[in-house]
């Protein structure tokens, strides 16, 4: 019997007696178990306190005891899942003379294909527990255009990877929050419970924790023990619970005039939180939006922890020309160069969209082939962003501005405005930020932020 049959068919009797799967923590003490592993062992590879381990464990066995009415153990698992197959095996032949047809671990429990389990096991459907789910920070979706690639990475990062920490980032207007409300929509009743928290006004820690403790507990006394001295109360619910939890302007924890990520002194307890959600086993995930992701958190997805960043980029261009039409512009000829010159961005184009029909729609024909529309509302969310950045960022950035092709590595290394060992973080950086363009080895500015940033400069 090979690991992955002993994984599904325990997951199958747990979801017979329960209505859910088995968590990261369950598989790793059934995986460890077949491998002879002790506890001590499974806990420190799964990062987690060896006592919850134990705990975890003896209601797993107690799960599977009450699923075969018969006692298990860690000592005889191996045993009695071997035994068991073989039980499994010898009911299906006379029925369809087929080894390998048996299913388990499908959308569906299926408690006739286990002995010894009595009629009324066989026939009751496990109740579901019950959802929660507190959405009242949460926008309305509003206007939703293309998205179908990103929504299915995150569906696949969340649901099949279980990815514990995920970063939403990208420009302001961009859409991170629109995409996020379409997704929570989505997948929201495949958690126990599900919230939106804002973070716009930078929450002590001690004050967010309560209110999460608070909507986790419910009815319930909330439990403010932790899982060891230097866990969070929070992680206790994580574990025990499927939870989604959606943290949006996250960037609010961090410092202005800094380069990307660097927590605010308030705020740092938010990092070890963050921490303990990636290192410490359990079934639930932190959705975070915002224009600045935790330093820590990799772009992309990481190969080695349940750690994912995904920044966002613009609209495809059948997107962009549903949004224009959606928004009076049916009949612009130039569609096709508002998208390039506005990359994409939801919130530019709307933006400008609007000046277009309240001025004259062949304004765009009228302005010289290096201007374009840069409306207040726009001015307004790059200024937002411009204040956040160290003084060294907007060196960059104005270097950058002044040229009129996209600069070389090498030519900003002799450029001297910048050191050689700074100059380094600031690419990489900015680059979080989606501030700059990079392409082959040759980095620029959007059209939008270029006439931005030149018209700071005064030129």
């Amino acid at each position: 019997m090979n690991l992955k049959e002993v994984l599904k068919l325990a997951d199958e009797l747990v979801f017979a007696k329960t209505g859910q799967h088995l968590d990261d923590l369950q598989e790793a003490i059934v995986r460890g178990t077949i491998q002879d592993e002790k506890y001590t062992t499974i806990a420190e590879e799964s990062h987690c306190n060896e006592s919850y381990v134990r705990d975890v464990g003896s209601k797993l066995w107690q799960l599977l005891s009450d699923g075969l009415n018969e006692e298990v153990s860690k000592t005889n698992f191996r045993a009695t899942m071997e035994r068991l197959q073989v039980s499994i095996i010898s009911h299906l032949e006379p029925h369809n003379n087929q080894i390998g047809s048996f299913s388990i671990c499908g959308d569906t429990p299926h408690p006739a294909n286990i002995p010894n389990s009595t009629p009324t096991e066989q026939t009751s459907n496990p109740q579901p527990p019950p959802k929660y789910q507190d959405l009242s920070q949460m926008p309305e979706l509003g206007d939703f255009y293309g998205r179908t690639t990103e929504l299915q990475t995150l569906h696949n990062w969340i649901l099949q990877q279980r990815c514990r920490l995920i970063a939403l980032t990208g420009v302001s207007g961009i859409g991170k929050t629109t995409l996020a409300v379409q997704l929570v929509q989505q997948i929201k009743d495949e958690f126990e419970y599900v919230i939106w928290c804002s973070l716009e006004t930078s929450p002590p820690f001690a004050e967010f924790q309560a209110e999460l403790i608070k909507f986790f507990s419910q009815s319930e006394t909330p439990d403010l023990s932790a899982t060891s001295q230097k866990s969070s109360p929070i992680i206790k619910y994580l574990q025990k619970h499927r939870c989604l939890v959606v943290l949006d302007d996250v960037h609010r924890l961090f410092s202005s005039g800094e380069l990307a990520g660097k927590y605010l002194p308030k705020t740092e307890e938010y990092r070890s939180l963050f921490k303990q959600i990636e290192k410490l086993s359990h079934q639930s995930c932190f959705l975070l939006i915002g224009w600045e992701q935790p330093r820590e958190l990799p772009q992309g997805k990481s190969k080695t922890a349940p750690l994912c960043t995904l920044q966002l980029g613009g609209l495809d261009g059948g997107a962009v020309r549903e949004l224009l039409t959606g928004h009076g512009l049916a009949e612009i000829g130039d569609w096709e160069t508002l998208l390039d010159c506005y990359q994409g961005n939801p919130f530019w184009l709307k933006t400008v969209a609007n000046q277009i029909l309240e001025v004259a729609e062949e304004l765009t024909d009228c302005l010289p082939e290096d201007i374009i529309l840069l409306p207040e509302e726009v001015k307004d969310s790059l200024q937002q962003q411009w204040e956040r950045l160290s003084a060294i960022e907007k060196r960059l950035m104005f270097l950058l501005a002044k040229s009129n092709q996209p600069v070389s590595l090498a030519n900003l290394l002799g450029n001297g405005i910048i050191s050689a060992a700074d100059l380094g973080n600031v690419l990489q950086y900015l680059g979080r930020r989606g501030l700059i363009e990079k392409r082959e080895g040759f980095y620029s500015l959007s059209p939008v932020i270029k006439q931005y940033v030149k018209g700071l400069s005064g030129n």
